[in-house]
């Protein structure tokens, strides 16, 4: 079985990780430990901030008194087991703040500062690109980012190979290579990242020969990434939002004179994938793209802060969930699960399309993953029951309104005779409440906060999205009369009725008797048992033939 590696780049590429950790979440990934790597040149971006708590929370559910980040399991939600790397180029330090500075053009001989300038004013603007401020990454000048990006990596070989004031991040840099290089040719690599706006479309040319060569330059030569023998697949995800234009006002300083304009972001797609159709790197690196689009007009999203300023980086670059990124993370489960093997010389290009009926997209189960060994329906069964569960933690048992949650469905356990649970601390139980509410949605000051899912959801309305639109209420009053038995489409999937006025919660409860973990679930915490106990009672009863 080949070791599975994640890489994300950039704002867009972080949104697509945080679908993926979700397809981890629900189980998708069983028996398997991923090595995932955030790369950025924005130390701050807030969706490379938000995917790093969802991952923190994540391992610390996962977690044991034993085991950091816990163990894999199977059929079971959270089975997989995630370890974080996280590596940021530093363009905020003094002297190292915008290209000017950073290339060193007038240092050295007159002969060498003449010869740096003529060439940096061939590629680059003078008076703004090589002014601007390097510390944000949405700029959209993919030619300037792919150089940084690249020399990013090799200066912190080189830094480690030094061993002279090597920062932290270039020490998890290297914790993620030398795994990867451990295990040689038996490696899965998938990238997320765009190939319209900023460090995404920078960095997804040139991350296979930057980890090339930083294996060679900390092995001094010694080792190197065979392209003949490594499996590297990534997204080529092309625009699929909008929003509005920079101001002259915010553009009136050297540090903001180029902003990324989203009127651009088709021409910008275009470009690229005539590049990556035409580039032997690319097309040697890489054994399989996916091609993934929003072929219809693009959402809008919300690109200005409080001050009418288009956000170039930063914790205020914190945008909602698309559908789009789902299927990127599918993507990346088409690729880590194929059997199929990798030979093709030349990069292969995969896509594929969606219903679309009146103006809308109706997804079906295997738009997302397919349908092969019944991955489709897997794939809703798993995502519906921690669906399910979720609505249980967050209303039923109030986690959204700062109650009980997960500590008061494990009471309701205790009166079906089910005492084993009950040593789960309240810490424990309140990691998965938190989970719960990135994943679906809370409430704060009153005010209801979609989460992951209802976003994803939202991005297709009125399309069709796998589950009834009641499953979505957006108020307490709604959320309250939520029949959570009853979320799917199809109603076979529907949960079954105890007696003829029977309530499909009770009956559901109940069935939690006979749902005992099984040894091929490998759970050996009381957390881990309590997890696949409710995952068995859930997918008994949504009625799934997956066996």
């Amino acid at each position: 079985m080949d070791k599975l590696f994640v890489i994300a780049i950039g704002g867009t590429g972080m949104r697509c990780l945080e679908s993926f950790t979700h397809l981890c979440g629900i189980g998708m990934f069983d028996n398997q430990e991923i090595e995932i790597l955030t790369l950025d040149t924005d130390q701050n971006n807030g969706n490379k901030g938000r995917v790093e708590e969802l991952i923190a929370v994540y391992n610390r559910i996962k977690s044991t008194d034993v085991a950091a980040g816990g163990t894999p399991n199977a059929n079971t939600f959270f089975s997989a087991k995630l370890n974080l790397h996280r590596f940021f180029t530093n363009y905020s330090g003094l002297g190292r703040e915008t290209y000017k500075n950073i290339s060193k053009i007038t240092t050295g001989s007159t002969e060498q500062q003449k010869a740096n300038k003529l060439i940096s004013d061939l590629f680059l603007d003078t008076a703004s690109v090589q002014e601007f401020s390097l510390e944000h990454g949405y700029r959209a000048q993919t030619h300037l980012g792919s150089m940084l990006m690249y020399h990013g990596i090799v200066e912190a070989a080189k830094n480690l190979v030094k061993g002279t004031v090597v920062q932290s991040q270039e020490r998890e840099l290297d914790g993620f290579i030398t795994k990867l290089e451990s295990v040689g040719a038996n490696a899965r690599v998938f990238i997320f990242g765009s190939v319209f706006g900023g460090t995404g479309a920078s960095s997804i040319p040139v991350i296979p020969k930057a980890l090339q060569d930083f294996v060679k330059i900390r092995s001094n030569g010694n080792s190197s990434i065979d392209f003949a023998k490594a499996k590297f697949g990534a997204t080529l995800l092309t625009e699929y939002f909008t929003f509005g234009k920079p101001d002259d006002q915010q553009k009136k300083s050297k540090a903001n004179s180029v902003i990324a304009d989203s009127s651009f972001f088709p021409i910008n797609s275009q470009a690229a994938l005539q590049f990556y159709q035409s580039d032997p790197t690319v097309q040697k690196c890489y054994k399989l793209l996916y091609h993934i689009g929003w072929p219809i007009e693009s959402k809008k999203i919300d690109g200005y802060n409080s001050s009418n300023k288009t956000i170039t980086g930063g914790t205020e670059q914190v945008n909602g969930c698309h559908i789009t990124e789902l299927l990127c993370a599918c993507a990346a489960y088409d690729f880590f699960t194929r059997k199929d093997g990798f030979s093709s010389a030349k990069a292969e290009y995969l896509y594929k399309a969606v219903e679309f009926t009146d103006n809308s997209f109706n997804f079906s189960f295997d738009d997302f993953v397919g349908n092969e060994n019944k991955a489709g329906e897997i794939f809703v069964n798993k995502l519906g029951a921690f669906f399910s569960l979720a609505h249980i933690s967050l209303t039923k048992n109030g986690a959204a309104f700062n109650d009980s949650g997960i500590k008061g469905f494990i009471k309701q356990c205790e009166n079906q005779k089910l005492n084993q649970y009950s040593t789960i601390s309240d810490a424990e139980c309140k990691d998965i409440n938190e989970y719960f509410k990135l994943f679906a949605y809370t409430f704060k000051d009153a005010k209801f906060v979609p989460g992951w899912l209802y976003q994803v959801r939202n991005s297709v309305a009125p399309g069709k999205f796998l589950f009834q639109s009641k499953a979505f209420p957006d108020n307490q009053v709604e959320l309250k009369k939520l029949d959570v038995g009853t979320i799917f489409l199809d109603e076979k999937h529907h949960w079954a009725k105890g007696g003829l006025f029977g309530d499909r919660y009770d009956t559901f409860v109940s069935k939690l008797i006979n749902t005992n973990p099984q040894d091929e679930q490998k759970v050996n915490t009381t957390k881990e048992k309590f997890l696949a106990h409710i995952f068995n009672a859930l997918t008994i009863s949504q009625n799934f033939d997956i066996n």
